[in-house]
């Protein structure tokens, strides 16, 4: 009989722990979306939970500020300021403190994209002319570049696994979608038609690539599998949808769409079906990136979400 009560309290006293666990790793446990909004006068950075709820302002600068892009694990997220005259890249804690520059340049550094290990971010610049893409480290140093076009190549997208970036490019007439390997080698172009692609985004399980064409007309959210193959058309409506980005589980894209007016953040699922409008206000919301803190696995030395792990890795 003892024996039995011994593994009954083992028993609870483990699932009062994981319980104790889940709420320290992340009290706050709640998907939310960064996006840019003129609200109060001038583009910021903001942020709202999945169900349109606690919205709060990060930045508060009378320059513009865009392109947020989460660190995995959310603990930072790193954008686009005016704030010192150009463009540069700055990264603030998820709070939206803390804000440093990483990116000194008098030319205009655009569009960062964190790496899923967390050490680089990937950026267009016009540093040299024209824009291209480039890398830094977390740090702003060890500056790479990995294109070496005479056109133009934009919104880097780096692929799940860190081994690849997708980008748009017009290098061969009009924007379409290509994609490299992590160090600039092997660039192959995955769109081919005569009108322009933008905003590449990698699914989680890298095996589509989210993207904004304007190939029937004006700018709708399709998605194609990483090869370019099997193209699928998701939202089909007479305004512009665009900058899509996907849910951390898969299922869900968002993106900005002037459907009703002004732009605003919508969700649908990957089949094109369950439009949801995210936020509702008169002036322009736009740049959506998608963080959830249930499917987010840091770097090593951080904290990892238990049930996110757990529905990842049990097939």
């Amino acid at each position: 009989m003892r024996r039995r009560y011994n593994l009954a309290y083992l028993i609870l006293g483990g699932v009062v722990a994981l319980g104790l666990t889940l709420l320290m790793i992340d009290v706050d446990a709640q998907a939310r979306v960064a996006f840019v909004s003129q609200r109060d006068g001038n583009p910021e950075i903001y942020v709202v939970n999945i169900d349109g709820k606690n919205l709060r302002r990060l930045t508060n600068n009378p320059a513009v500020e865009w392109d947020p892009s989460w660190a995995p694990g959310g603990k930072h997220i790193v954008f686009s300021s005016k704030r010192d005259r150009n463009s540069e890249i700055y990264v603030m804690d998820a709070d939206g403190k803390n804000p440093r520059r990483l990116t000194i340049n008098r030319r205009n550094d655009w569009h960062p994209s964190w790496s899923p290990d967390g050490e680089w971010i990937a950026f267009a610049s016009d540093r040299e002319g024209n824009f291209e893409i480039y890398l830094i480290d977390t740090n702003g140093k060890n500056q790479q570049r990995l294109t070496n076009n005479r056109r133009s190549d934009w919104h880097p997208s780096w692929s799940p696994d860190g081994e690849r970036i997708a980008f748009a490019s017009d290098r061969d007439g009009n924007f379409e979608i290509y994609v490299m390997e992590a160090d600039g080698e092997n660039p192959q172009r995955l769109t081919n038609n005569p009108r322009d692609d933008w905003h590449p985004s990698w699914s989680p399980d890298g095996e589509w690539i989210a993207f904004a064409s304007e190939m029937d007309g004006n700018f709708e959210i399709y998605m194609m599998e990483a090869d370019g193959e099997n193209p699928q058309r998701l939202t089909n409506n007479p305004r512009s949808d665009w900058h899509p980005s996907w849910s951390p589980d898969g299922e869900r894209i968002a993106f900005a769409s002037d459907r009703d007016g002004n732009f605003e953040i919508y969700i649908i699922d990957t089949d094109g079906n369950n439009p949801q409008r995210l936020t509702k206000h008169p002036d322009d919301d736009t740049d959506p990136a998608w963080f959830d803190p249930t499917f987010s696995v840091a770097p090593a030395s951080k904290k990892i979400s238990i049930w996110g792990w757990l529905k990842q890795d049990v097939q």
